[in-house]
């Protein structure tokens, strides 16, 4: 299974989290996931904002545009996209 998936014009992110990195970006694939590092602690859902901001960022999308649809305590994730205005070409290597 690949790391992401189109539904109509969102795009849904397979993730494997890695908090309290030395910096924040995609690294590539971690199994069937796309592994993104994060600086935030996984405390009190800031791991959680943090990665929603980043890819609001890192996709050209509002933070309202992405949300997360499962794993909120865990560091497999699964986040959805709406509509991005560009897509990043880290996140899509292997």
């Amino acid at each position: 299974m690949p790391h992401f998936r189109w539904d109509n014009n969102d795009l849904l992110l397979y993730c494997h989290l890695q908090p309290k990195a030395s910096n924040d970006g995609f690294a590539g694939l971690h199994g069937d996931r796309l592994k993104i590092r994060i600086t935030t602690a996984p405390t009190d859902g800031k791991a959680n904002k943090h990665l929603i901001s980043f890819l609001a960022k890192a996709f050209g999308v509002p933070v309202r545009q992405v949300t997360l649809e499962a794993g909120d305590t865990s560091r497999q994730k699964t986040v959805r996209i709406e509509g991005p205005v560009k897509i990043p070409a880290d996140a899509f290597i292997s």
